[in-house]
């Protein structure tokens, strides 16, 4: 039984699937009752256009089967006009690095990061990273929060960023999800604060993307 439930669990693939349709109320119950129909199970899904008469949406699946089939019980719903099968954005961007804090500091990090992720990328890792150059406690802290909904997001970088009061607090919340979060130690920010943590290069056991609690 063992080695039948591991044959099924490796044959699985993640796809990506876009679906242009009618906008309309419960179009997302449609579309979700042909997906369960093919034991298909739903690991993202976006909105990414919602403009009547038009809507556009993002589906990232595990599919047992062939794509074929469920692309053609999808098409036949009166309310969908086409469905699109294309590769995944975790296949295609990979792992989320995301760099805050102020501009001149993210700057400076990101040159890092970025030639950090090429290193790995050349050898077939995907790692993208992403940058906002913020300021103020509230504004860092929302940010911070925020970062746990994004998709993808392995690692939270805080470049020069001050710690403690909301911010601290934001940051042990978004740890509990399982989220790294590094904070750097640079020009202009306040060492020592509490939670901090001192990195070079945002790398922890030769690859980004590694988890650690606070």
């Amino acid at each position: 039984m063992n080695v039948i439930l591991l044959i099924i669990v490796e044959k699985q693939e993640k796809i990506g699937v876009v679906i242009h349709a009618e906008e309309g109320l419960g179009l997302l119950h449609r579309l979700t009752g042909v997906i369960l129909e093919h034991q298909a199970n739903i690991t993202s899904v976006a909105i990414i256009d919602n403009r009547p008469p038009d809507a556009r949406i993002y589906f990232e699946i595990e599919l047992l089967s062939e794509p074929s089939q469920l692309t053609a019980d999808l098409e036949k719903l009166p309310v969908v006009r086409s469905v699109e099968v294309v590769k995944s954005l975790e296949r295609i961007y990979g792992k989320r690095i995301i760099i805050m804090g102020g501009g001149a500091q993210v700057g400076q990090v990101a040159i890092g990061a970025v030639s950090e992720a090429d290193r790995h990328n050349i050898r077939g890792e995907h790692i993208s990273v992403d940058t906002i150059p913020l300021v103020g406690e509230q504004s860092l802290a929302d940010a911070v929060r925020a970062v746990a909904r994004l998709p993808r997001v392995k690692a939270l970088v805080l470049a020069g960023a001050l710690m403690g009061g909301q911010i601290e607090q934001a940051v042990r919340e978004v740890r509990q999800t399982g989220l790294l979060v590094i904070s750097l130690n640079m020009a202009g920010a306040r060492r020592g604060g509490p939670g901090s943590q001192r990195s070079g290069s945002g790398r922890r056991n030769g690859r980004y993307g590694g988890r650690r609690h606070g």
